[in-house]
C-alpha cells in the first residue's frame, strides 16, 4: 500500500520532534506530510531543517484539526495514497503503529478506518479504544483513564463506531466516496462525524490494539482553548477555568458540534426515536453550562448552529438519500445509555439522580 501520514501542527515546537522521530523508526514505509496551521513558535523550521525529507505545508492561518488534516489529505490523494494515517503532533508511535494499522486494513477490504490504541504518555493508562456514540447525543473513548489491562484487546471488542483523528488510518477510497472532514467542524468531534458518514456508507470502522502510540494529553488542544477565537489569533486568555470546567473555546465547539453530528447523520427513523435523549442532553448542556459560567457559549455554539441549519439540512438529505444500511443496523452499533462521563457530570451537579 502506498501511505501518507498526515500531522496536524500549531505551535508544537516541543512536541513536533518526538513526533516525527517516531514516525523514522516505522517499519512500514511511508511518506509524510506536516501541515503546519499558522505557528508562530518556530515549530515549522524545526520540521524543515531537522526533517528534510518531510513535506511541510505552511498556510498563515489555523484552520483547526478538521481543516489542517483536510489541507493534508487532498495533496495525499492526488499523488495515489492508498490509505492515509492522522497522527496528532502531541502522539509518539510505537515503531510498529503504521504496519499494524496497514496490515489491519489490508485483511478486511470494507475497513475503511482503523484505529489504534492510544495510550497516555507513561504508557500505562487508556487514552482511546475507539469512540462509541450515544443515543443520547454524546461520542466518547472507550476505557478513557482505565489501566491498560488488555481488556479491550479480545476479537469481539475490535468492531468500533469511531475511529480517534489522532492516530489512525482512513482508506482513501472511502474518502473519495463519503469526502473528507467537516470544516465547519473546526476542532473536536469531527472523527465521529466522519465515522458516522461512513457507517452510513457501509463503510466498517475497526480498532486493532496492537497498533500503538503514546499521547500527550491536551498538548496542542490545551494551547487552543487559551486562544480567543476561532481564527487562534495569538492572543492569550487569563488562566480562570476550574478544574471541571472546559474553555469558552471547547465548550463552543463541543455544543456546536453536537447539535451537527446528530442532525446530519443519525437516520429518519433513529432521529426521531431518539429526539428526545437529543433534547434532554441539550438541555442538561445548556443548565451546567449556565452553573459553570460558560452559558454565553452555549449561547454562541446554539446561534452558530442555527444559522447554519439550512446548509446541514442539506447535508443530511444528501448523506440519507446516499445510505447502504439500514437504520436498525446502525442502531445495533450504538451507545444505548448515557456515556459514564456525562452521567457522572450531571449527577454531581444535581440534574440527574444516582441510580441508572
Amino acid at each position: 500500500m502506498n501511505v501518507t501520514v498526515v500531522i496536524p501542527n500549531w505551535n508544537g515546537i516541543d512536541l513536533i520532534e518526538d513526533c516525527l522521530e517516531a514516525l523514522r523508526e516505522q517499519t512500514q514505509e511511508h511518506q509524510v506530510i506536516v501541515v503546519d496551521n499558522g505557528s508562530v513558535d518556530g515549530s515549522n523550521d524545526i520540521v524543515r531543517v531537522k526533517f528534510p525529507d518531510v513535506r511541510l505545508l505552511e498556510f498563515p492561518n489555523n484552520a483547526g484539526f478538521a481543516g489542517g488534516v483536510n489541507r493534508g489529505i487532498r495533496p495525499a490523494l492526488e499523488q495515489g495514497a492508498d490509505c492515509i494515517a492522522l497522527l496528532n503532533n502531541d502522539a509518539v508511535a510505537d515503531k510498529h503503529w503504521l504496519e499494524r494499522l496497514v496490515a489491519a486494513m489490508e485483511a478486511q477490504p470494507k475497513a475503511g478506518m482503523v484505529a489504534a490504541k492510544i495510550l497516555t504518555q507513561d504508557g500505562k493508562r487508556l487514552d482511546s479504544t475507539g469512540d462509541f456514540y450515544s443515543t443520547w447525543g454524546f461520542a466518547f473513548p472507550r476505557g478513557r483513564g482505565e489501566v491498560d489491562t488488555g481488556q479491550y484487546d479480545g476479537p469481539e471488542q475490535r468492531e468500533i463506531f469511531s475511529a480517534s483523528g489522532g492516530a489512525s488510518l482512513y482508506r482513501a477510497e472511502m474518502l473519495r466516496e463519503i469526502g473528507l472532514f467537516d470544516e465547519r467542524f473546526f476542532a473536536y468531534f469531527e472523527d465521529v462525524d466522519i465515522s458516522f458518514r461512513a457507517q452510513l456508507a457501509a463503510w466498517r470502522v475497526v480498532y486493532e490494539p496492537r497498533a500503538t502510540v503514546r499521547h500527550y494529553i491536551g498538548g496542542t488542544s490545551s494551547r487552543i482553548d487559551n486562544y480567543e477565537d476561532d481564527e487562534a489569533v495569538r492572543k492569550p486568555k487569563p488562566q480562570t477555568e476550574g478544574h471541571d470546567r472546559p474553555s469558552a473555546f471547547a465548550r463552543y465547539h463541543t455544543v456546536k458540534n453536537f447539535a451537527y453530528i446528530y442532525t446530519k447523520n443519525m437516520p429518519g427513523r433513529l432521529y426521531w426515536k431518539y429526539l428526545p435523549r437529543f433534547w434532554a442532553s441539550w438541555g442538561m448542556m445548556l443548565v451546567s453550562d449556565a452553573k459553570r459560567g460558560l452559558l454565553a457559549s452555549n449561547v454562541k455554539a446554539n446561534a452558530t448552529a442555527l444559522a447554519h441549519l439550512p446548509n446541514i439540512l442539506a447535508d443530511r438529505w444528501r448523506i440519507q438519500r446516499g445510505r447502504k444500511v439500514a437504520p436498525t443496523q446502525i442502531d445495533r452499533k450504538l451507545y444505548h445509555q448515557l456515556p459514564p462521563l456525562q452521567r457522572l457530570r450531571f449527577v454531581r451537579m444535581g440534574l440527574m439522580k444516582g441510580s441508572k
